[in-house]
């Protein structure tokens, strides 16, 4: 069944909205999520990277991804075009503090109030994250390893200072390259060079609640050793598997040994009970000469099978309790990325918003569903009259036809 209400909200930016039950708990209400939400809800994510010039606006995003039933999205910085297409739509939205712009942040607090408050304040509710940096530790610019947690500590104490800390969440992620010897699983723990800026910023990060968050790329790890790693097993394709004798613990796929391994890493540091999240993982489908690998099938065959995974809702060999939350990369392949050729391919959606590749979604196009959302979402303009009409309209619509069936 369907429930719709119109509230009226003096103090939002768009003073209306209609809030929508429905029995279908994959679907997602029209209402922004209220403050006392997760940070991630369910288990699977996206990451909408937007290095290219010829890729959907995100209006046209916002609708893709809500008719993929993709709630969890993560921007990698705070774009206004982005943030006011998203707002009020109802996603968990985790925007990003460029690594550009950690010292000024770190040294200056005042400009980390600034910052919240423009990018973060008036696009509330609905974001619920803030990733300070991007794969700093461990990273080519040493600089930038004292900055992070003086920035993350400024941003986290404007966002309290504002009432919203409860709200939104802070974190970084981190490559594996923050990682020494991680076969197998348990023998991880963290770089010398790292450690010594890793175990504050864990302390800060336990303190407030938040997760480790991971970067996690088989495809990165297959393509750097493929005469010794079995690629069924970077796919999640029926394989022996690995054994990790000091565990005992046996691994059926490449992904969940790798975050086992930073959970190893975590309990050497002394946070055992951290949760470890997923912030990027996926599969380029082209490459160059030296990236075999990289295909369109290898692609479907590893997002396909990371959603039925992630889709079982269950834990680790090391962590069963833990559900597995990730993020894939990325929404769209973006044509102005530096590097490889597979750089610029790890995108599920082509350019035009048609599908790469078909592993349960479909692309931009025109729908009834997509015209009752875009028309609930531009409903204030019109006139309070003119839109209880609309929302009883299609009310009594979905009610007509369940008395059909």
């Amino acid at each position: 069944f369907c429930f719709c209400s119109l509230s009226y909200l003096p103090h939002s930016r768009s003073p209306f909205r209609v809030l929508c039950v429905t029995a279908d708990d994959s679907l997602f209400s029209c209402a922004a999520a209220s403050l006392a939400d997760p940070a991630f809800v369910g288990t699977y994510g996206i990451n909408y990277g937007r290095i290219a010039d010829n890729i959907p606006s995100p209006d046209q995003v916002v609708t893709l991804l809500r008719s993929a039933k993709i709630r969890n999205v993560r921007i990698f910085d705070a774009d206004h075009s982005v943030l006011t297409a998203f707002s009020g739509a109802g996603f968990k939205l985790v925007i990003g503090l460029p690594n550009g712009f950690l010292k000024d942040m770190s040294s200056n607090a005042s400009n980390a109030m600034s910052w919240v408050k423009d990018n973060v304040q008036q696009f509330m509710p609905g974001i619920c994250g803030v990733a300070i940096g991007n794969e700093v530790l461990g990273g080519s610019d040493v600089e930038l390893y004292g900055a992070l947690l003086g920035a993350a500590k400024n941003i986290h104490s404007a966002l309290s200072q504002l009432g919203l800390s409860d709200a939104v969440q802070v974190s970084t992620a981190h490559s594996q390259n923050v990682f020494s010897n991680s076969y197998p699983p348990s023998s991880c723990v963290f770089r010398e060079n790292v450690a010594q800026y890793m175990k504050p910023l864990l302390q800060f990060f336990w303190e407030a609640g938040s997760p480790f968050c991971l970067n996690a790329y088989p495809f990165l790890d297959y393509m750097n050793d493929p005469a010794s790693i079995d690629i069924n097993y970077a796919l999640f394709q029926k394989t022996k598997g690995i054994f990790d004798p000091k565990t005992e613990l046996h691994y059926d796929n490449m992904l969940d040994a790798q975050i086992d391994a930073a959970y190893a890493a975590l309990e050497d540091a002394g946070f055992d009970k951290m949760e470890v999240i997923v912030t990027e993982t996926g599969w380029a489908s082209k490459g160059d000469g030296n990236e075999a690998a990289a295909t369109p099938e290898n692609a479907r065959t590893y997002n396909f099978n990371l959603r039925k995974r992630l889709a079982k809702k269950k834990g680790t060999p090391r962590r069963p309790k833990n559900v597995v939350k990730a993020y894939v990369f990325a929404t769209f392949n973006e044509n102005l990325k530096p590097g490889p050729t597979s750089e610029r391919n790890f995108g599920l959606f082509k350019p035009d918003g048609s599908i790469a590749y078909d592993v349960g979604y479909k692309g931009l196009k025109s729908s009834s569903a997509d015209s009752i959302v875009l028309s609930l979402k531009g409903f204030p303009a019109r006139g309070l009259l003119r839109s209880y009409q609309l929302v009883w309209t299609i009310c009594a619509l979905v009610l007509l036809l369940l008395l059909r069936q």
